[in-house]
């Protein structure tokens, strides 16, 4: 039996939002809203990707500390350097890999350059990924038999119950055996 195998290059997002490096966090958030993603890569001089800002970057580095938003400068709160992952990586391996360098987003590079990013790959590509492949009719087929098998058993200990407070079921009834293990064997007599 084969499985196919999701690639990072599979579920990444290929369309990089940037932005440059001496730009301002304000002008960073409204390019974040106005294109509807959660981070930019920033690109230095040269146009080369330098680092991340995500939406968190503005909150923990500018909101919290009251700076403004205007003079605050991409450089100053990106996240750098940036993590990367190859695109051939699996899916697993991405996520693995966000989880140790406690990160959520990856650069998705080919053959370590990073120079030419293919694209990015975040929460949201995750929950994509587990929306189309989870198979949910089989997940609620087992709750709704793992329900039905307690709603059994409650129903057998129920009758059990009755019939022992009616005296028709002993309530400590012996197991098997017990009643004659003081015996004397009767074979070779």
């Amino acid at each position: 039996m084969t499985t196919d195998i999701t690639t990072v290059g599979q579920l990444m997002t290929e369309k990089l939002e940037t932005i440059g490096i001496s730009y301002s966090a304000q002008e960073a958030s409204k390019k974040m809203r106005d294109k509807n993603v959660s981070s930019l890569i920033v690109i230095d001089n040269y146009n080369r990707p330098t680092g991340i800002v995500t939406e968190r970057d503005l909150v923990r580095k500018v909101c919290v500390n009251d700076a403004s938003s205007s003079s605050m400068l991409i450089k100053d709160i990106m996240s750098s350097p940036l993590t990367t992952i190859d695109a051939v990586s699996t899916v697993e391996v991405a996520a693995d890999v966000m989880i140790q360098k406690k990160v959520r987003h990856l650069l998705v590079v080919e053959n370590d350059v990073i120079d030419k990013p293919l694209g990015i790959i975040t929460p949201t590509d995750f929950v994509a990924y587990l929306k189309e492949n989870l198979n949910l009719d089989d997940i609620n087929a087992k709750i709704l038999q793992f329900m039905q098998e307690e709603q059994q058993e409650e129903k057998r200990d129920k009758v059990v119950e009755e019939l022992e407070a009616q005296g028709r079921l002993p309530k400590d009834p012996q197991k098997g055996g017990e009643e004659y293990e003081n015996e004397q064997p009767r074979q070779g007599l």
